[in-house]
């Protein structure tokens, strides 16, 4: 292979590369806005229940940047963050094993839209050490396929990524999905031994900021959260 052409192979495999990179993100940043357009649209039906209940509870959605977005309910808040990068699954990974992936190993690559639990209450009183969960992760690939890890509910979706497509109805499922996961993961109180002792400071902290962290699972990881 002469310079010249040693050449055009790199250029060829780069702009092929940053092609597919290219697809990839934008099918996951219409992925975040079909989330986007669902969270508005349960807004709207929660907001059009005539149960009297209801209109004591909030449940709002708010559009937090290209990257981000937010829905709260009750005592808690999700945010859906999608990643600005593109990823590979790792070569053990399930999905590698897939027919799928096998017959064309460039749908192994995926954008990312996280997914994070948080109590309302962290925000509103600026509680900066608090803990949030992230209780799934939706995985979108150049065809638009989609793959779910996730705690219960979530992860019961969409385990199939040879046949899912990220389209308005799978992206309601997973907003509910992910709702109905959160109202069950209730806040547990932390252990005993954990606060039984509070310097000055901190108490003073505490009765000035209300920074005492306060977390569902306070001192558990998400791969060790087995709930």
């Amino acid at each position: 292979m002469t310079p010249k052409q040693r050449t055009g192979e790199l250029f060829k495999n780069l702009v092929k590369k940053a092609t597919l990179k290219q697809t990839v993100y934008n099918n996951t940043l219409s992925g975040l806005q079909l989330l986007k357009k669902g969270m508005a649209d349960l807004t709207r039906r929660y907001d059009a229940l005539e149960n009297g209940a209801s209109k004591k509870l909030p449940f709002t959605y708010k559009d937090r940047g290209e990257f981000e977005a937010e829905l709260k309910f009750a005592g808690d808040v999700l945010v859906f963050m999608m990643h600005s990068n593109v990823f590979e699954f790792p070569r053990d990974h399930e999905v590698m094993k897939t027919p799928y992936i096998l017959e064309d190993k460039d749908r192994s690559y995926c954008g990312i839209i996280n997914i994070f639990n948080f109590l309302s209450d962290s925000f509103k009183y600026n509680r900066v050490n608090d803990a949030g969960y992230l209780i799934g992760r939706i995985f979108i690939n150049k065809d638009n396929h989609c793959f779910i890890e996730g705690k219960r509910e979530i992860g019961f979706l969409y385990k199939d990524f040879g046949n899912s497509i990220l389209d308005k109805e799978r992206a309601a499922e997973i907003l509910e999905s992910s709702i109905y996961y959160t109202i069950n993961f209730d806040l547990l109180t932390p252990p005993y031994d954990q606060i039984k002792e509070v310097s000055v400071l901190e108490f003073s902290t505490v009765i000035d900021s209300m920074r005492m962290k306060t977390g569902k699972r306070l001192g558990f990881k998400f791969q060790a959260d087995k709930d």
